[in-house]
């Protein structure tokens, strides 16, 4: 979180100190740069970073899980001496049978060794990077509300105001991971919006969440996030002419994606 003229790609350099060795980092292709990837590296942390189909990532050697290895270059002119590179591997895939996707997918990762993380294990765990979109979906829609803003006007009170609802949806999800586990079920299986509709109801006649309301909770299944494509939502300009808003369900496949390596 970060004034309105810092990048995502500033925001993303100051969070990288918070990497070590143990974890695995996966960012999407707007963060792909040899500097940013050599600074998240130094402490150690694990990469798996989207690449997009324009980027040069030259094949040097395919490997067993049909990877293959290459290199990341500072700029033009050592990718064109072949000097000062950082060693990559690279796995190509696709989704057939899922619709609207893309014809390739192109994933780099600081992991060189195949039998370590196999193809077929890293780019599965790529896609799970977009439950990520889905708590941001239900922090800017389900809690804040449609065409409500935060009504801070100075910075410490926005960031005052953003981290209670941070906490209000931490509470939230803590709520339907323990009505998951009385139940034995996974708690991505469980409707974010139904729990928010029961909180609203009960909470101003109880003043607490009572017991049964976890039992509410269960009533209600939601299609898992696992696998789930979304598109980047882009603002509109305001205009003085009304606007029709068509509201499309996204699609939300209900199995893990058919990985097919390249």
């Amino acid at each position: 979180m970060g004034e309105c003229r810092l990048s995502e790609f500033a925001l993303a350099e100051e969070a990288l100190p918070a990497l070590s060795k143990g974890m695995l980092c996966m960012a999407d292709r707007l963060f792909l740069c040899c500097r940013l990837w050599t600074k998240a590296r130094a402490n150690g942390a694990d990469l798996l970073w989207r690449a997009s189909k324009s980027f040069p990532l030259p094949c040097f050697e395919r490997l067993s899980d049909g990877s293959y290895r290459s290199v990341l270059y500072h700029n033009t002119s050592d990718r064109r001496h072949g000097r000062n590179g950082v060693p990559v591997r690279v796995i190509e895939y696709q989704l057939p049978g899922v619709a609207k996707a893309e014809p390739l997918y192109r994933l780099v990762t600081s992991i060189l060794d195949p039998d370590q993380a196999p193809a077929q294990e890293l780019a599965p765990l790529y896609h799970d990077r977009w439950e990520l979109e889905t708590a941001l979906d239900e922090l800017k829609t389900h809690l804040r509300g449609p065409r409500i803003v935060l009504r801070s006007k100075t910075p410490d009170l926005v960031r005052q105001e953003f981290y209670g609802l941070v906490l209000k949806h931490f509470a939230i999800r803590g709520l339907m991971h323990e009505a998951a586990l009385r139940a034995d079920q996974d708690p991505e299986r469980l409707s974010f919006t139904h729990t928010v509709r029961i909180l609203r109801r009960r909470l101003p006649q109880s003043g607490a969440i009572p017991p049964s309301a976890v039992n509410e909770i269960l009533e209600r299944r939601a299609a898992s996030s696992r696998g789930l494509r979304k598109r980047r939502g882009v603002k509109r300009n305001r205009t003085k002419f009304p606007v029709i808003r068509i509201r499309a369900r996204p699609e939300r496949p209900n199995y893990s994606p058919v990985i097919s390596i390249t």
